[in-house]
């Protein structure tokens, strides 16, 4: 448990002694973290500030790559995924790389190009339904919106474009469900992604008497053009000057943007026990979470990075829950382009180097884990059920769903038992479909070593998720434990191949 019992807490507290732990602090963390991060957006600007604060240097893609070992950089790319790297200090080209993958996505109701529909004297907002959500849990929930704009600026006589984050703290938004009392169907409440999901931004009669009050005062959201209450075909006019209110420019000066529906409540330790977290996006912000919280505190110290040969990295991807095929994708050249340009800045004349060093190279893929649910037992194989609180799970797919393989499971764990770290092991029932991650997308397209793992959880793709406090430290260590140790422990290990 994180949290002292009373008694406990109450003799520290008249003893003068400080009560916050180590785990306490680490969940705090955890939950600005996942307060900070509504969408892939906000997770790739927080991680952005962490590894800043870290001191890692920002490098850029479009750029030359001056790296010296012993040193620390990040890229992102489409800011919705982001890569970091610290190199060792007895790195030379060939060596291995270390690295989690994560992703920074999360099923979600995206703004549709054209968001604007009134209907029945109702203003509402167009959505498109992103990646496998469950979404009848997004009814009757306290809604905002948040996400990229991009906007126009003028200054000096010259026009810039620029992207810009938002987020609109307040709800001002919510789909409603259909009282019982006008759907007495025997079938139960099924949701129609097309005509019911669609959410209530205002009523029309309010957001008339809204326009003409702001246009009697020449107000302008902060632009000084004079059209920026006129009509918009593509959004309501309304939610472009919440957005504008925002952001400090006018409504006018917003040319497009990439906005997604949020929940408003924010992510909280609950339970009876103070056991468990509550949150949205725990799949799979919290492996994102503790893969870059690990890489940052295993080079924590200056010495760090003195004995390692090897390459630690995180790379967070954006679209795992369509399928990664994007430019920012785990399915996309983004891996394979960090590995060849960070070997290629210390050594351009063996063409085969890049080979080398992925067949040296291990990856942990990390994505949140299904635990076992006490109401539905009969959905987990009789032996192998996860439990909240079991730590990592390591994932086993014969069909390949999954990229682990017995070497790359035993390296794991081996961590795990050399730490006194719980480990779980998950095979899905053979009558029932098994999901993937990016573990199989990266193993057949780089050729690295994988194993699949991730930290339980119930409510996967809820609007609102559950995963046991405990498993959010054991995640963290195993990590740390792996970025710090892995270069030894393979050394240890022969292959006959």
């Amino acid at each position: 448990m994180v949290r002292l019992g009373v008694e406990q807490q109450q003799q520290n507290n008249k003893a003068g002694i400080e009560t916050t732990s180590s785990s306490e602090l680490l969940i705090t963390d955890f939950l600005n973290f996942l307060n900070a991060s509504p969408t892939a957006f906000h997770a790739v600007d927080e991680s952005k500030k962490r590894l800043k604060a870290a001191g890692f240097e920002q490098i850029s893609e479009k750029e030359d790559w001056n790296l010296q070992v012993g040193k620390k950089y990040f890229f992102t790319r489409n800011y919705s995924t982001i890569v970091a790297f610290a190199i060792g200090n007895k790195y030379v080209a060939g060596n291995g790389f270390h690295i989690v993958g994560a992703h920074t996505d999360s099923p979600a109701l995206k703004l549709k190009p054209i968001s604007k529909v009134v209907k029945g004297g109702y203003l509402e907002v167009g959505v498109q339904t992103y990646g496998g959500g469950l979404w009848h849990t997004w009814f009757d929930r306290d809604l905002t919106v948040a996400g990229r704009v991009m906007i126009k600026e003028k200054k000096d006589g010259s026009v810039s474009y620029l992207h810009r984050l938002v987020r609109i703290q307040e709800p001002i938004m919510r789909v409603p469900t259909l009282a019982i009392h006008l759907d007495r169907g025997t079938d139960g409440f099924k949701v129609n992604t097309q005509t019911h999901l669609v959410p209530v931004l205002a009523t029309s009669i309010k957001a008339e008497l809204n326009k003409v009050a702001v246009e009697s005062r020449g107000e302008d959201c902060g632009s000084k053009s004079s059209e920026s209450t006129a009509d918009n075909k593509k959004h309501h006019s309304l939610l472009l000057q919440l957005l504008a209110a925002q952001l400090g420019c006018g409504p006018n000066d917003i040319c497009d943007f990439e906005l997604q529906l949020c929940d408003t409540q924010p992510s909280i330790v609950a339970g009876a026990m103070k056991e468990f977290i509550f949150s949205g996006r725990l799949d799979n912000l919290c492996m994102s979470f503790c893969s870059l919280k690990a890489l940052i505190e295993s080079l924590s110290s200056e010495s760090s990075l003195d004995d390692e040969t090897g390459v630690r990295m995180v790379a967070l991807f954006d679209h795992e829950e369509v399928g990664s095929s994007s430019a920012q994708g785990a399915g996309s050249p983004a891996m394979v382009d960090a590995l060849s340009r960070i070997t290629n800045s210390f050594s351009s004349s063996d063409s085969k180097l890049l080979q080398k060093a992925v067949q040296r190279s291990f990856l942990v893929s990390a994505d949140m884990a299904h635990a076992l649910h006490p109401n539905y037992m009969d959905k987990h194989e009789e032996n192998h059920q996860p439990k909240l609180h079991g730590g990592f799970v390591i994932k086993h797919n014969a069909n390949q769903r999954y990229a682990t393989n017995s070497v790359t499971s035993f390296i794991f764990r081996e961590i795990a038992e050399r730490h006194n770290l719980p480990i779980q092991d998950f095979v899905v029932r053979n009558d029932v479909g098994c999901g993937s991650t990016i573990g199989p997308i990266l193993a057949s397209g780089v050729g690295i070593r994988t194993v699949d793992v991730g930290a339980p959880q119930l409510s996967m793709h809820s609007i609102r998720e559950m995963c046991g406090v405990d498993d959010v430290q054991h995640s963290y260590e195993h990590l740390k434990a792996y970025f710090e140790e892995f270069s030894k422990l393979d050394a240890e290990i022969t292959v006959d191949i």
